[in-house]
C-alpha cells in the first residue's frame, strides 16, 4: 500500500483542469526531459510517473467519412460547405471514402461536422 504521500499526490494529479495537466507535462519535460511514450505509456525513471499520462488526453480530432449512403450528392453539397472545396473536390473526397473531411479540430467542432453529414444519410467516424 502506498505511503500518504503518495496517495495525495496521486489524487490531486487525478483531479487536474485539462490546461493543469498540459503545464504539468510541459513543466516535467522542460525540467527533467520527460514525456510520454507514443502509446501514452511514461517512459522515465523516479517519482511522478502519473504525471505525464494525465496530459495524455486527446484535443485534436479528426472527421473521417466512412460512407456516403444512398444521398451521395447530399453529402457532396454538405462536404463542399464544410471544406470549402470545389463541388468536383468535394465529389472525390465523397467517392474516395473513407476520407478525412476535418482534420485536428476541437471535440466540438467534430461533433458538429459529424452532425451535418450523417443528418444527410453519411456514416462518420470522429477519432
Amino acid at each position: 500500500m502506498p505511503d500518504v504521500d503518495i496517495n495525495a499526490l496521486g489524487d490531486q494529479i487525478a483531479n487536474l483542469t485539462l490546461k493543469q495537466a498540459k503545464e504539468l507535462s510541459d513543466y516535467i519535460k522542460e525540467k527533467y526531459g520527460i514525456e510520454p511514450a507514443a502509446g501514452g505509456a511514461v517512459m522515465m525513471a523516479g517519482p511522478a510517473a502519473a504525471a505525464p499520462e494525465a496530459a495524455a488526453v486527446q484535443t485534436e480530432f479528426d472527421v473521417v467519412l466512412t460512407s456516403f449512403g444512398d444521398k451521395k450528392l447530399d453529402v457532396v453539397k454538405v462536404v463542399k460547405n464544410l471544406t470549402g472545396a470545389s463541388l468536383m473536390d468535394a465529389k472525390k473526397l465523397v467517392e474516395g471514402v473513407p476520407a478525412k473531411i476535418k482534420e485536428k479540430v476541437s471535440k466540438e467542432d467534430a461533433e458538429k461536422v459529424k452532425a451535418e453529414l450523417t443528418a444527410v444519410g453519411a456514416t462518420v467516424e470522429v477519432k
